[in-house]
Formats: structure tokens, C-alpha cells, sequence
């Protein structure tokens, strides 16, 4: 079988209302998800294996070129970013706004009162900022269908 055929793309993706995690990211909009870096890691990976660049990287006089087999390494790690969703995998064992929702028995944070102050987020902020805060308030006020059908921040 083709691995790019296995390729999942954001706009093939159908919107699927489990995948809208404990936080308010919407997990069919990331990389995880779509497996869209982990597909092109892979296939980088292929191509500098076809040219045999571990051996270009050797004569190439740019000191960068001495960390080329970190980066292949690098590379093989960024092709197991791949993520079924927080709902859908045993992600959620691990993330402490996961445990907290089940603990509490909600669907998402936007059941919880204390969303909006809480420090679990934080860990999200240097690549999300508030978008999962903007999410989960829009969730609650209108649903999640209708954030379903919206405009969602990733």
C-alpha cells in the first residue's frame, strides 16, 4: 500500500464533534491529527536516503552540515507525531486537563467554572496563546455544534 495514500489533509478531514479535547482545540485542525509533518519528515527522510545525503553532508564545508545526522535523527522522531485525539487514545492518561475533565465527569473545560483562571492551560500558551480559552468560551455560550460549524482558534 502507499504511505501517501494514508495521508490525512485538514480539508478531507470530516469535522467529528469527539474531536473537540477537554481544552477546546479542535483536534482535526492539528498536525497531530492530520499527520501532515509526520508525513513530510517521512517523506524528507525518504528523499535524503535516496540521494545519500549522510554522505553529501560529509563534503559539504558548512559547519551546519556536522549535525546533519542529529537532524535525520530529529526527523525520524517528527515521524511519530501522530495523535488519534485526546478523546480517542490513551493521550488523555497523560495530560493532567484530561484527568481533571474525567475526574469531574465533563464532556470539556467549558463545563467547569474555573476555565478561565485555570494553570492546567498554561502549557499550551507558547504555541496556542489563548485559542483554546477563546474555544471553550465560544463552546459554552453557543454549543459545541454551533463551534463546529464556526470559525475555530488553533
Amino acid at each position: 500500500m502507499d504511505k501517501k495514500k494514508l495521508t490525512r489533509n485538514i480539508s478531507e478531514t470530516e469535522i467529528d464533534e469527539s474531536l473537540v479535547s477537554y481544552c477546546g482545540l479542535y483536534c482535526g485542525d492539528c498536525h497531530g491529527y492530520t499527520g501532515s509533518i509526520a508525513d513530510l519528515a517521512r517523506d524528507l527522510r525518504e528523499e535524503l536516503k535516496k540521494y545519500k545525503f549522510d554522505e553529501v553532508a560529509k563534503i559539504i564545508p558548512f559547519k551546519e552540515f556536522k549535525s546533519y545526522p542529529e537532524c535525520f535523527q530529529c526527523l525520524g522522531a517528527m515521524e511519530n507525531l501522530r495523535c488519534k485525539g485526546c478523546k480517542g487514545s490513551s493521550r488523555s492518561e497523560y495530560c493532567e486537563i484530561a484527568q481533571c475533565a474525567l475526574k469531574n465527569e465533563y464532556q470539556g473545560c467549558w463545563q467547569c467554572n474555573e476555565f478561565e483562571n485555570c494553570a492546567k492551560f498554561n502549557f499550551l500558551k507558547p504555541v496556542h496563546n489563548d485559542a483554546n480559552l477563546r474555544n471553550l468560551r465560544k463552546i459554552k455560550k453557543e454549543g459545541v455544534e454551533r463551534f463546529l460549524e464556526g470559525k475555530r482558534d488553533f
